[in-house]
């Protein structure tokens, strides 16, 4: 097993404006400066939004996702940030995604509705592998659709 690659995965409370203007620049900067930095650390992974939360799989070597993580704490548009599971791993789930983000649209919305049911998509009621499974499907069905 390679020491360095793990994945940790936390979710959060979202701190942005309910403004629509502001929200889609916040969240723009957010992905912007998260595949800037990911690329860079060598980390990949999906961040999910809904329902005023967020929730974020990161895998990379140790190092570099502890840093992110600190990064994310430090983040005044992240409030109750909550780390459900660091894990070493095997390989990546989303080798292709510097940050892949889903769960804005009514398609997303969709795909998830079974488990936003029977959660109310708190991730708090989540574990990080429920999240990580997720999280994992809905890329991969976005990488099929492209």
């Amino acid at each position: 097993m390679n020491q360095g690659l793990h994945r940790l995965v936390y979710y959060s409370r979202n701190h942005l404006s309910d403004d629509s203007t502001s929200f889609t620049a916040n969240v723009a900067d957010i992905l912007a400066k998260s595949r800037t930095n990911n690329t860079r650390d060598q980390i990949t992974g999906a961040l999910l939004f809904n329902a005023g939360c967020f929730a974020q799989v990161l895998e990379g070597p140790l190092e570099n996702v502890e840093a992110a993580f600190e990064r994310i704490q430090q983040d005044d548009r992240h409030g109750d940030v909550s780390l459900l599971a660091l894990d070493p791993i095997e390989s990546r789930s989303f080798p292709n995604w510097a940050m892949g983000f889903v769960g804005t649209s009514a398609t997303d919305a969709a795909r998830f509705a079974g488990i936003g049911a029977s959660s109310g998509f708190d991730p708090s009621y989540l574990s990080g592998d429920q999240i990580h499974t997720l999280l994992r499907d809905l890329t991969i069905e976005e990488e099929a659709a492209v």
